[in-house]
């Protein structure tokens, strides 16, 4: 590692951002150093102009990637550098309104049935009718689940803010028969990781990119056209629950959503304000359970 990059990284800690967000903006910084060859701090005002510009006009990059582009530059430039030049006045990431992909609940039902080995499928279902993102799903504890209150405990989401989300009966019983398969006494989902150690002692979270591949060949053999993805089981979610009639400031916590604006782009109708436990106890969150993996009796 480069002492530049090293100074970096230190003042990303220092600012308090999580390790995802240091890891984009450090990226960002060297997909520019790479553009021009040579280090970041030997660039001039005018080649990052362009060099905007280029991924403006000929990368095309989407909104959230153009983002991450000028934060993590900007960052770099005015904080570890101290170069506050007048460029980064103006940048703005390209306006976007785009809707997400939304899958039916029987096309949900189809692809995670699709899905071949069960540690993947358990996971699916799980991010799915607990409205996970990618990463809450697979870094899930063991002391997260709360079963009495039939309740989950999201830790460290996005913006590293805690949150709870119903936990439907079924899904629990399907998270209990899949831990019975490994004991781990951390994690829900395990890696065996390098080495191939245990699954009951692995200290690694099951990877993200393996569940990704796992979902995109499940999303093939289903037929299914749609340009979906893990995170379009948390779109799909959030919009089956609107149809069913709950709340959005309901569904907005239980995305950890800061904003109502974000939840509002879901497609709903009807509003009906449930308690955590009703919705718990209700079929929404539940649709795919009867069709889902179920490994050997609990004990």
């Amino acid at each position: 590692m480069t002492e530049l990059r090293q100074r970096m990284i230190e003042c990303l800690q220092l600012r308090g951002l999580s390790e995802r967000t240091q890891e984009a903006y450090v990226r960002a910084v060297r997909q520019l150093a790479a553009h021009y060859h040579r280090s970041p701090d030997l660039i001039t005002e005018e080649e990052l102009r362009q060099y905007f510009l280029y991924i403006k006009n000929v990368k095309h990059y989407s909104r959230n990637t153009s983002t991450i582009a000028i934060c993590g530059i900007k960052f770099f430039y005015e904080r570890t550098l101290n170069r506050n030049w007048s460029l980064f006045g103006i940048l703005r990431a390209p306006r976007e309104k785009k809707l997400p992909v939304i899958l039916s609940r029987e096309e949900v039902r189809q692809i995670i049935g699709s899905v071949r080995l069960p540690r993947y499928k358990v996971c699916l279902t799980t991010i799915y009718s607990c409205g996970l993102r990618l990463q809450e799903g697979t870094n899930l504890h063991v002391a997260d689940i709360d079963s009495a209150r039939r309740l989950l405990h999201v830790r460290h989401g996005k913006g590293a803010k805690d949150r709870y989300v119903p936990l439907p009966q079924r899904t629990l019983t399907l998270l209990r028969q899949y831990w019975a398969t490994h004991r781990n006494p951390l994690l829900l989902f395990p890696s065996p990781g390098h080495g191939d150690v245990p699954l009951a002692t692995s200290t690694e979270p099951m990877a993200r990119s393996s569940v990704q591949d796992a979902f995109r060949a499940a999303l093939k053999q289903s037929g299914s056209n749609k340009r979906a993805s893990v995170h379009t089981l948390r779109h799909s979610w959030a919009t089956h629950l609107l149809e069913a009639g709950v709340n959005l400031r309901l569904i907005q916590e239980y995305l950890g959503h800061s904003s109502a604006t974000t939840t509002s782009l879901y497609p709903g109708q009807h509003f009906l304000c449930l308690s955590p436990r009703r919705l718990a106890l209700s079929s929404a969150p539940a649709c795919l359970s009867r069709q889902i993996f179920c490994s050997r009796p609990l004990r």
